[in-house]
């Protein structure tokens, strides 16, 4: 039997929750140890061997360390091409590199305006943060024209590099999830036709259910 690989880190960081979405995509087994950040185990001389900038993730794959939620998912696709959702990296060079220029729009484009929305309008109100309204405005506008992009891009395919679920559409659960779930901002995508659809039939896998079971559950 397969030793199980080890992800470090709490499903509630977006990050996190990336990788064991696309573990459970893959049907690969895992064990998840979760670091306390706020005692400050990220910052630990051990983990930061593993995750030598103190983040979440970080990645174990026997002797292979990896610390970035975007390149441990392509790693496990690579490694894992015939288990599980067997297109999430592609089968040839030309899907890939459509796989591949989405998951920059999304890393470049989307994550950025997104991460700071999620931040502001759910993780401040928890930390007892004060809000900043003229960073949510601009920050909205950014999304608004990133998700204008995507709506004419899904009328033309189903999910964002063609017509099969890939890693360029799983890359943008989290975020999501936080903006449609807690943050109020569900009419951001679901008043875009084709990118309420898509966000319907993404959040729907059971994968990611799970995932958010795992975000729900209570604390060990």
């Amino acid at each position: 039997m397969a030793t199980p690989v080890t992800v470090y880190g709490p499903p509630l960081s977006t990050a996190v929750s990336r990788v064991l979405v696309c573990l459970l995509e893959k049907d690969v087994p895992f064990q998840l140890l979760p670091i306390n950040m706020a005692k400050g185990e990220h910052k630990k001389p051990d983990y930061l061997k593993i995750q030598p900038f103190g983040q979440v993730p970080a990645f174990q794959d026997d002797e292979i360390t990896l610390f970035e939620s975007r390149a441990i998912c392509r790693y496990i696709a690579e490694k894992h091409p015939s288990k599980g959702t067997t297109g999430l990296f592609g089968t040839n060079p030309l899907v890939k590199a459509s796989i591949d220029q989405w998951l920059e729009a999304e890393s470049q484009s989307f994550n950025p305006p997104s991460s700071i929305l999620a931040f502001q309008l759910v993780f401040a109100p928890m930390m007892n943060l004060k809000q900043d309204e003229a960073l949510i405005k601009q920050n909205e506008a950014k999304l608004v024209k990133v998700l204008d992009v995507y709506e004419n891009r899904l009328g033309e395919t189903r999910y964002l590099a063609g017509d099969e679920f890939t890693l360029a559409d799983l890359s943008h659960l989290p975020n999501t999830q936080y903006l449609v779930e807690k943050a109020n901002r569900g009419e951001l995508f679901t008043s875009r036709k084709n990118v309420g659809r898509w966000w319907d039939e993404i959040s729907s896998r059971p994968s990611w259910k799970k995932v958010v079971e795992m975000q729900n559950a209570p604390p060990q």
